[in-house]
């Protein structure tokens, strides 16, 4: 066992020695989630719980192929609570992505979204005990102002609601990359992380499909499967992507999505964000480009000089 350990920790010092790929395999990851934000759209007018099960539905069959292939279904130890905790935030995190996606410019939905890795720093001091610099919550000060931007708070309900579910989305989405960060650190394979959440999420979110089905014709459930394969391409890509680079050095490059969502939407939908979105998506990814340089930076000044 200790055998087997030692060569994977050795592949992945391995992987970590080309952060190129990295970078490479994390703009893959935010093309497909790019494409996913369109084909949910492409789907019409379907309840997002529908919409969120099929997109699940693909992402378990692949996840359980990838699992089986490894040869074992087994668990870490100690796994099992922050799987289900994993898998519960994430669920929320991809209904209130799908259901911004339904109602908003889809680049507005997806930079809402994009808002989960300031979350996951806030996160991470509860669930990790991880400490945060004056800095880090600096930037997720700036970011959020950024999104008031996007959401432009007024009360028009039916304006502001889908802003503000889009970032209860985000906030699910970073308390997953959380959890995720957390089972990574205690072992856990990734493609059993991405199956049993995807398991789950279909069996929690069953009963709400049932109850709100609507009958689909073939192109809808063509552009669902379509949904569900690029978000699993999205997701597998992730996995990839931090075999190759730690997070710091290549997370930066996931806003990618931003602009391939925003160059979705002028083509597929002839949606031209206001002015007022274009300074959030300023703001924001100002912040999380200023964060990491700030983390280069740092991160060079603490290494050991030889």
């Amino acid at each position: 066992m200790e055998t087997r350990l030692e060569q994977e920790k050795l592949n992945t010092e391995t992987k970590a020695k080309k952060p190129w790929l990295g970078v490479v395999y994390i703009v893959i990851s935010a093309f497909c989630f790019s494409l996913m934000s369109v084909c949910v759209r492409k789907a019409g007018d379907l309840p997002t719980f529908q919409k969120a099960f099929f997109r699940n539905a693909v992402a378990a069959v692949a996840g359980f192929v990838l699992v089986a292939k490894s040869g074992s279904f087994k668990m870490q130890k100690g796994s099992l609570v922050p799987l289900l905790l994993r898998s519960i935030v994430g669920t929320v995190g991809i209904i209130g992505n799908f259901y911004a996606i339904d109602r908003m410019n889809i680049s507005d939905a997806s930079i809402l979204n994009k808002l989960a890795p300031f979350f996951s720093v806030i996160f991470s001091i509860w669930i990790l005990k991880e400490k945060a610099s004056v800095l880090d919550l600096l930037f997720v000060g700036v970011a959020f102002g950024g999104a008031l931007f996007v959401v432009k708070p007024s009360f028009e309900i039916s304006d502001f609601f889908p802003a503000l579910v889009g970032v209860v989305g985000g906030l699910g989405a970073g308390m997953a990359y959380t959890f995720v960060r957390l089972l990574s650190n205690h072992g856990e394979r990734g493609p059993f992380i991405v199956f049993f959440f995807s398991v789950f999420s279909c069996i929690a979110i069953l009963p709400i499909v049932i109850i709100q089905f609507q009958p689909m014709t073939w192109e809808q459930v063509v552009w669902l499967l379509l949904a569900g394969c690029a978000a699993s391409g999205a997701q597998f890509s992730v996995t990839a992507a931090y075999a190759h680079a730690p997070a710091k050095e290549i997370s930066v490059y996931d806003y990618s999505q931003v602009l391939f969502t925003a160059l979705w939407g002028v083509i597929f939908f002839a949606e031209f964000p206001d002015y007022l979105s274009v300074i959030g998506y300023v703001i924001i990814i100002g912040a999380a480009l200023a964060k990491y340089f700030f983390g280069r930076r740092k991160s060079h000044k603490e290494k050991p000089k030889k």
